[in-house]
This record gives C-alpha cells, structure tokens and sequence, in this order.
C-alpha cells in the first residue's frame, strides 16, 4: 500500500508540472503583458525583442511537446 501511494502521489506531481509547463495560455498573456511595458517605455526594444525570443521558443517548445504526445 505505500508503495502505491507513493506512486500515485508521483504520477499527480508529474501531471502538475506538466501542466504547468505546457500552459499556453500564459505565454500568451506574457507575451501581452511584455507588449504593454514595450508600449509603455517601461523596457527597450532590444529588451523586448530578447524576451519575446524567449517566449516564442518555450511556446514553440510546448506546442511540439504536445504534438509529440498526441495532446
């Protein structure tokens, strides 16, 4: 029995991260909120420019990982 429910607590950490990590829709809303401070001077173009990279490629990221995985 401890062994099933050190398991099954493993399985849930492992849904958790994953679904942290594949949230798409929080890279979108800091890809806006990056717009906003860019619109607002609040960072330069290159800082903004850098950080959108950033995002596009963890978006990028997530949406082959969800392919790979059929989700």
């Amino acid at each position: 029995m401890p062994l099933k429910g050190l398991m099954w607590i493993g399985g849930k950490v492992k849904e958790m991260v994953e679904r942290e990590m594949t949230d798409e829709p929080k890279i979108h809303e800091e890809l806006l909120e990056l717009q906003m401070r860019l619109e607002m001077d609040e960072i330069t173009e290159e800082e903004y420019e850098k950080s959108e990279g950033k995002l596009m490629e963890k978006l990028e990221e997530i949406r082959r990982y969800k392919e790979k995985e059929g989700g």
